[in-house]
């Protein structure tokens, strides 16, 4: 589930704001959260549906878990569903190993679980900003909410490196992180 600030409703995030009540296209039909402007760009690279679909109104991303839809039109008349998509939507299976959190460089929660096994730790935020700053990323195209996506992949490392700790914990020793650390530091003595 996306942290807090992130996941509250669009009537609790106006109140907080000191807005009055929010504007009905800003809002999820399905859930009633507030959406994030997408571009009509990214709509049309995700969707797997015939373009001619599409309208000329604003569409948004509604990146609640729990919710069905993942773009909906500003003017009511449409949503579309994960089905309706080419790609798996992180935000909708955040706990799912191969769902991407990085659509450019093709990073999922089991590949970077996998790198803190055979190293002790994830270089995955590190490689994205390097091909980041190379401009090898499309974001906002490839991802589903139409943005970088480094937040979401620093979410997932350190929900990893939370999980590894408490396998470290007694009741848990974590061998496979013990052993990855320990591999580690032979290859690191001369």
């Amino acid at each position: 589930m996306i942290a807090g600030c992130c996941a509250i409703d669009a009537k609790e995030a106006d109140a907080r704001a000191g807005l009055g009540a929010p504007a009905a296209s800003a809002v999820c039909p399905s859930c009633g959260r507030r959406g994030k402007p997408v571009e009509t760009l990214t709509v049309k690279a995700l969707l797997a549906v015939p373009l001619t679909d599409l309208r000329d109104v604003e569409y948004r991303f509604c990146g609640t878990a729990e919710c069905p839809t993942v773009y909906f039109a500003t003017d009511g008349e449409q949503e579309f569903g994960e089905a309706a998509l080419r790609e798996r939507v992180h935000q909708k299976h955040m706990e799912v190993d191969d769902v991407p959190v990085c659509y450019c460089f093709r990073h999922t929660p089991g590949t970077i679980r996998d790198e803190m096994r055979s190293t002790g730790r994830s270089t995955v935020v590190q490689r994205v900003t390097a091909g980041v700053q190379a401009a090898q990323c499309a974001c906002e195209i490839r991802n589903p909410q139409g943005a970088c996506c480094l937040g979401n992949v620093r979410t997932v490392v350190k929900r990893l490196e939370a999980q590894d700790a408490q396998a470290i914990l007694p009741g848990g020793l974590g061998q496979e992180r013990l052993e990855a650390l320990s591999r580690r530091k032979q290859t690191q003595t001369p």
